[in-house]
């Protein structure tokens, strides 16, 4: 890929972060936990159309780690096709460097505009390692990568500063939500580094990461409720605190106390929601599992809730 192309992408992703949140859709399963793609172009079809500034298939609320190579490179395809070009692919890709590069080549070959790289397995590393990860995957792969900082992975100004001089790196999507740490990675990056807020449900703590300049974010919420992920993304831009804080105080943050409930709600609860508003996603894949039917009930009347929240705007 050239240099002009990863400047196009990066132009593409800064105008998408700008007009809209960006899209992390769900995979889907059948009951039996086969693959269904039919059902995963329908309902990506349907995330597409709320304009989103960009869609991310296979990350982590994509189950990344729950696919193998066949039917990622599925995913991946399907995502590219349906997206047809009017919105940027940027596809998930994980674990050690030789596998990361596995992935990112399927990627590539199935027309991702570029690559999140998320976090690796298991090895807490020190800096130098974190940078030569990213290297050696920029060195195998011509896509333009986002890197993704959380849990053990955490990168120091000086490591930033490396990794953002390898030409293919664009982005940094910070989930640690650590603010002085991520005002000085700002504040020493170049200029045309993109940055975004990857916190779970990052709607909570939007204001906070746009006062350090990173108003852009990732919204899990628009995975089963784009309305509502919109009429947020709309009252922050627009400096509506009114909106902004009722969605808050009677949406998002209930929303995080029921996640908090058990491991792994982060995506089964998305899952979840969007089953209850007739999307086609199946189930979640083991290690993660659905919620219980109380804490389900408590879903289906915080969506209710939600929904008629942004009806009333």
């Amino acid at each position: 890929m050239t240099l002009n192309t990863v400047q196009d992408v990066t132009q593409r992703l800064r105008d998408g972060m700008a007009r809209g949140v960006l899209s992390f859709p769900l995979t889907s399963f059948r009951d039996d936990g086969s693959l269904d793609v039919d059902s995963y172009r329908t309902y990506l079809a349907d995330q597409l159309a709320t304009a989103p500034g960009a869609v991310f298939p296979a990350c982590g609320t994509g189950e990344f780690t729950a696919l193998d190579e066949d039917e990622y490179r599925e995913v991946i395809t399907a995502a590219v096709e349906v997206a047809d070009g009017r919105t940027p692919v940027v596809a998930g890709i994980g674990y050690g460097w030789a596998q990361a590069l596995r992935f990112a080549r399927i990627a590539e070959e199935a027309g991702a505009d570029a690559a999140l790289v998320l976090p690796h397995y298991l090895v807490k590393a020190p800096q130098d390692g974190l940078v030569e990860q990213v290297r050696r995957i920029a060195s195998g792969t011509g896509l333009p990568l986002i890197v993704y900082q959380r849990d053990q992975v955490a990168f120091s100004v000086d490591s930033l500063r490396r990794i953002a001089e390898i030409p293919t790196v664009i982005g940094l999507k910070d989930g640690h939500s650590d603010l002085d740490r991520l005002q000085r990675l700002t504040l020493a990056a170049p200029e045309e580094l993109l940055f975004f807020n990857g916190a779970a449900t990052a709607e909570v703590q939007a204001r906070a990461y746009a006062a350090v300049g990173v108003p852009a974010y990732s919204s899990a919420v628009h995975a089963f409720a784009p309305e509502i992920a919109n009429a947020f993304f709309a009252a922050l831009r627009d400096g509506d605190d009114a909106t902004v804080e009722r969605l808050l105080r009677d949406f998002y943050v209930p929303l995080v106390e029921l996640r908090d409930r058990v491991p792994g709600y982060a995506v089964s609860l998305v899952k979840a929601a969007a089953r209850l508003r007739g999307k086609p996603v199946g189930p979640v894949r083991a290690p993660l599992t659905d919620p219980s039917s109380g804490d389900l009930a408590d879903l289906e009347k915080l969506l209710k809730d939600g929904l008629n929240l942004v009806s009333a705007t």
